[in-house]
């Protein structure tokens, strides 16, 4: 298979990365997953709710982790123990209000919280790791020990996992030219593509008698991020001049895959925290630029916009970047490989960037990417937004309250739910793409014989 972006790290404590998210899946179990509505299930363990402030957890079956060593409870115990003692992982906010976790038997632990939780469910999505490994300081960044559906294998020109299973052995190769992965598929030098392509390569390959390209309707959530301690970003008037130099509908019908929508929240609007309520912001350059000299911006409005080298989004750049100068928005390029672009945005060095939000299941994400005391290290508003009302509907879980202020505030400006879509070639059949672009289809991935 080959990806537009190799994963930066395996420890599941630490991946934030798309790619990183995606292999994680594969290599560990967790303790719960969502269904198609978003809602908690048991995956690893099953749960009772005791009382606000306490859980049991009992393991639901026998797992063994790709070592030989038996999964129980002390390895759950160990993974979600570590992260009081690790300062710097970036989900480190979620498990502070743990107040201890004890071990009734290797199938059985109970989770004691400081505080009530209604979301405490849904954050234990975190693979587990050996408690031996995480004793010894081993280095699951870049050589997992895992009990999923595929192992790690090795890991060096391009990243080998093999599936429990039956074997099969999965090269995930890092091809960053989306010419040269279709390319590499017709040629069949790789088996499988999937998403991170632009329309006319996805239509080429439909035209190929032997490729087959299923599709399916996206739900991560492509945005414009914004630094809110920039001084002429912090104006609300500026951020609306932004949303209204874009003209989305023209970006999704031209350059964008099939089944891809526009967006105006994180969360889908089939989502239970979705909102369908929420107004969308019209292609209006000239409203926009009337906006921005009631700012006081003396125009052109200079601003500098992040992005990684992939073609694609150098492209979606350089579409914005025309669209936004009959606002008065003069917008520069600025395109950096992917470990650099991303560390660079973790630590808020940019203005304006494009980014997006992979596989995100719960309403907790607002309070996660929002909320004025989620700075990174402590959760991801990495543009340093602060709004004291919003931090108060956050508190009260009013979604629908929530997402209309974020629309309102515009701490980002929302684009699309991207559609997704896998490519493949024989021998390789019913490979499905999911609707957030996960690789779960390669632990059942069938080759004809």
């Amino acid at each position: 298979m080959a990806i537009a972006q190799a994963p930066l790290n395996l420890d599941p404590r630490y991946a934030t990365d798309a790619a990183s998210e995606r292999v994680n899946r594969l290599l560990y179990e967790r303790l719960v997953e969502f269904d198609a509505s978003s809602k908690a299930v048991p995956a690893l363990a099953s749960w009772q709710q005791l009382s606000p402030l306490h859980y049991q957890f009992t393991l639901k079956h026998q797992s063994a982790f790709h070592d030989g060593q038996l999964l129980t409870a002390h390895d759950v115990k160990a993974t979600y123990a570590s992260f009081l003692t690790l300062p710097d992982a970036p989900h480190r906010a979620e498990f502070e209000h743990i107040a201890r976790i004890a071990v009734v038997s290797n199938q059985v632990l109970h989770f004691y919280l400081k505080q009530p939780d209604p979301h405490f469910i849904e954050k234990l999505i975190i693979g587990i790791l050996p408690a031996t490994g995480i004793a010894q300081g081993h280095d699951f960044a870049h050589a997992p020990i895992g009990s999923g559906p595929l192992k790690f294998v090795r890991w060096q020109s391009a990243l080998t996992l093999a599936r429990v299973a039956d074997g099969q052995q999965i090269t995930l190769t890092e091809v960053k030219d989306p010419t040269v992965r279709v390319l590499k598929l017709l040629r069949a030098e790789v088996d499988v593509l999937q998403g991170d392509l632009p329309p006319e390569l996805v239509g080429y390959l439909k035209s190929k008698p032997d490729i087959t390209v299923k599709s399916h309707v996206g739900s991560n959530f492509s945005y414009l991020g914004l630094n809110m301690q920039d001084p002429v970003l912090k104006q609300l008037k500026v951020r609306q001049a932004l949303a209204h130099a874009i003209d989305r509908q023209a970006i999704v019908r031209q350059v964008m895959v099939d089944q891809t929508r526009l967006a105006e929240a994180i969360l889908p609007p089939e989502h239970y925290a979705g909102n369908r309520q929420l107004a969308p912001y019209a292609y209006r350059p000239l409203y926009a630029k009337q906006l921005l000299r009631e700012a006081g911006i003396q125009l052109p409005l200079k601003l500098v916009y992040k992005t990684s080298t992939d073609a694609q989004r150098v492209r979606f750049a350089t579409i914005l970047q025309a669209q936004m100068a009959p606002a008065g928005i003069d917008l520069e390029i600025r395109s950096l490989d992917w470990g650099t672009f991303f560390e660079e945005i973790k630590q808020g060095q940019f203005q304006v960037y494009g980014l997006t939000w992979v596989g995100i299941k719960t309403p907790e994400i607002y309070a996660k990417a929002f909320a004025s005391n989620a700075t990174p290290p402590h959760g991801f508003n990495r543009g340093r937004y602060s709004d004291v009302t919003l931090d108060q509907l956050l508190v009260k879980e009013s979604w629908p309250a929530v997402t209309q202020r974020i629309h309102q505030q515009l701490p980002y400006i929302p684009l699309w739910y991207e559609g997704q879509f896998a490519a493949y070639r024989a021998p390789v059949r019913d490979y499905a793409a999911q609707s957030d672009g996960n690789w779960d289809g390669l632990a059942t991935i069938q080759l004809l014989k």
